[in-house]
């Protein structure tokens, strides 16, 4: 022509998918939402290969069309010489011995037109500079003055065309026309030159605006397969957050408690019959919850009550953080939760169900790489000075649970909810740190609370 996060979506899914879902331990602190890879550049019109079949044709074609050109120029310089021999003009001005230099230069020089897309301005030197003393290259040299114009700027153009009527000046003075007035040469070739330069000029305007508007419909083609892209692997990443988040504490009590049967086959029935009605009863609030969340994708497009139906039960807030810490003591955990939160504050609800899922994923992680250790939960806030969460399971010297030992490793890990709980919080507008504290690990997250 002339002239976001959806990696750790994409794994999230697969942690599922895998049966492995959890998340790491390593320390740091993440800075906020990963970033979404780099979309394709479409600043630059996109550029398909032609298929070799339709070069061929295409060149096939120009060549057909290059010697029709040659042909006719040659037809028009013989036309010109056989006037002069028939001294239709008056009477001869030039010898045979010029007739023939005329033809011998001519002929040859327009073979140069084959070359004109690819040297046009060479090409049209070349012609232009034979057209000086031969009849038959002034045709060839208009054509080769119209490649210039459709396929340059108009300071060569007029350079050229300059040359064109400076060359049939020079002509006219070698060998004038009988009663043809020599200042009326350079008019006569400016009356050829101008609609030549004028009509390549046209057509050289006329496929830029073409290629303007096929490189405006490739990049609006691309922009709309990136806004495409970005918003899947937004998806990607917001059903794997939630599968995670939602999957991963109830998936995690039934892998303990099934890992206990395993490491203790002797154990008392009653413990025995304990952890399986555990199990039965976490598998069946992880079916229920699975099923929540592919209502909830499925009624995404769902108005009225069937939508609403489809919605399932509420999103967790901070009131539901002593439901969560009786389940944990009940899989065998110790947990102690404090909350310090004004009783009558109002909490934003994309902070307090923020906030749960901090400790959510807390008491995961607490289950999963520190079994027996005592977690203390803290959520202190208030209006206008936000809202922190910490979970924290450092300083606390390791017991064996309740019932028996755990092995450690028992309950497998994607080392990914990290990076969930990091975008989730990121979307919320606050900071997540996590990392070693002392002989512990702690997990701290600040939210915003306006006053």
């Amino acid at each position: 022509m002339n002239g976001v996060s959806g990696v750790s979506g994409v794994s999230g899914v697969s942690g599922v998918v895998d049966g492995t879902v959890g998340s790491g331990r390593a320390g740091g602190v993440l800075p906020g939402v990963p970033p979404v890879p780099p979309p394709v550049p479409v600043t630059a019109p996109v550029e398909r290969p032609v298929p070799a079949r339709r070069r061929r044709r295409r060149t096939a074609l120009r060549l057909a069309g290059d010697t029709v050109v040659v042909l006719a120029c040659w037809a028009t310089g013989m036309v010109l010489l056989g006037v002069e021999l028939d001294q239709v003009t008056g009477p001869r001005v030039r010898g045979d011995a010029a007739l023939v230099a005329d033809v011998l230069l001519g002929v040859p020089a327009t073979l140069a037109l084959y070359a004109r897309r690819r040297a046009p301005v060479v090409v049209a030197s070349v012609l232009v500079a034979v057209s000086a003393v031969s009849v038959v290259a002034g045709v060839p040299s208009l054509v080769a003055l119209f490649g210039v114009a459709a396929r340059r700027r108009w300071p060569v153009v007029a350079a050229v065309a300059a040359g064109v009527v400076l060359a049939g000046t020079v002509y006219g003075l070698l060998w004038p026309e009988p009663g043809f007035p020599a200042w009326a040469v350079p008019l006569a070739g400016l009356a050829l030159v101008v609609p030549v330069a004028g009509w390549g000029t046209y057509v050289r305007t006329r496929h830029q605006l073409m290629a303007s508007l096929r490189d405006q419909a490739e990049r609006a083609r691309a922009e709309q397969e990136m806004r495409v892209r970005q918003a899947r692997a937004t998806e990607r990443s917001r059903i794997a957050r939630e599968m995670h988040d939602v999957l991963a504490h109830r998936l995690s009590l039934v892998s303990m408690h099934a890992g206990a049967l395993e490491f203790r086959p002797d154990a008392d029935p009653a413990d025995v019959a304990r952890a399986a009605g555990v199990i039965r009863t976490g598998t069946h609030e992880a079916l229920e919850d699975l099923r929540d969340i592919l209502g909830v994708l499925r009624a995404e497009d769902v108005t009225g009550p069937a939508g609403e139906e489809a919605r399932g039960r509420p999103q967790p807030t901070l009131d539901a953080l002593p439901e969560l810490a009786r389940e944990a003591r009940e899989a065998g955990g110790r947990v102690r939760l404090r909350v310090d939160v004004p009783a009558r504050a109002q909490v934003p609800a994309l902070a307090g169900r923020t906030a749960y899922r901090v400790v959510q994923e807390g008491l995961t992680n607490a289950r999963k790489h520190a079994p027996g250790r005592e977690v203390r939960v803290h959520v202190q806030g208030a209006p206008g000075h936000g809202l922190e969460v910490v979970v924290d399971d450092a300083a606390n010297a390791a017991a064996p649970p309740p019932g028996g030992t755990v092995p450690p490793g028992a309950v497998p890990g994607a080392g990914l909810g990290l990076v969930g709980l990091a975008e989730r919080v990121a979307l919320a507008g606050g900071e997540l740190e996590h990392g070693p504290a002392g002989d512990g690990f702690r997990l701290r997250a600040r939210l915003p609370w306006p006053a």
